[in-house]
């Protein structure tokens, strides 16, 4: 991956599942397990049974009334197509059924490359992190040619490795955030937070890495430049609460939790449908 020139920001609509263009290989590839999430037990490999022909959703606009949750959370910041339309160039799994194994093993780390590739475009958006935009960006560049790679490659890849390497960078890029905001910040890493009662907290600047905020009480709570990479806000109540300035936060995070028209949001995301 050396010699090659570092790359601009990846455009964000190409970190955003484009499912018209896609074999629809969350609902493929994915085991899930019945629960408040699925209303049934789907193993890795095997179609959901609300698959079409045509690979659209037979349920998709009463995915929630019929027990399927779970479909509305999920993102796969564009390595649907991706996969499909570029690793795979366009062939899809039930016209060439032998292609079938090795795509599903590729979405999962492709996926994971798109990921990063959101949160390192994220990153070299703000001014703060300017100290370690050189290294962002050849890291972007890394990643990005990643994407493009062969089948094999992509099942090859050290994706775990790939992660630490770049999380190092996405610490140093909250670091610098975080350091800018005024007064002691909170440190929550990987905290246990379910159900905690946070409402209008002020949590600017705050360290919510991998926290566990599931069905906290985070209304109208100040949450600009915190880092939320990896919190999971599931049935989190957001109401009224401001993120607008937060740092990685995802539109799965926002489509785990509850919120309404007053939750302020980054330009990049937008309000989930299911939101009143």
């Amino acid at each position: 991956m050396g010699g090659v020139s570092p790359s601009p920001p990846v455009p964000l609509p190409v970190l955003r599942a484009d499912c018209e263009n896609c074999f629809a290989l969350c609902c493929v590839a994915l085991p899930f397990a019945k629960s408040n999430d699925f209303a049934v037990d789907k193993p890795a490999g095997t179609p959901c049974k609300n698959l079409r022909q045509d690979f659209g959703c037979g349920i998709h606009t009463a995915l929630r009334d019929k027990g399927f949750q779970g479909c509305t959370v999920f993102d796969c910041f564009g390595a649907g197509q991706q996969v499909s339309q570029v690793t795979f160039g366009g062939r899809d799994w039930r016209r060439h059924p032998g292609t079938a194994r090795r795509m599903y093993d590729v979405f999962p780390v492709m996926r994971q490359l798109h990921e990063l590739l959101f949160y390192i475009t994220e990153a070299l958006t703000l001014p703060a992190a300017a100290p370690v935009h050189p290294d962002l960006r050849r890291a972007l560049t890394e990643t990005e040619t990643w994407t493009r790679a062969d089948a094999q490659a992509l099942a090859d890849l050290d994706i775990g490795a790939l992660r630490q390497d770049i999380n190092t960078l996405l610490l140093k890029t909250s670091e610098l955030v975080r350091a800018k905001v005024p007064g002691r910040k909170k440190n929550h890493r990987g905290a246990d937070l379910m159900g905690a009662r946070l409402s209008g907290a002020d949590l600017r600047g705050a360290n919510l890495r991998g926290a566990y905020l599931i069905a906290a009480d985070l209304s109208r709570a100040d949450l600009r430049w915190a880092d939320l990479i990896g919190a999971d806000f599931r049935d989190a109540d957001l109401r009224g609460a401001d993120l607008r300035a937060a740092v990685f936060l995802t539109q799965p995070q926002l489509n785990a939790a509850r919120g309404n028209q007053s939750t302020h949001l980054p330009p990049t995301l937008t309000h989930p449908t299911h939101w009143p």
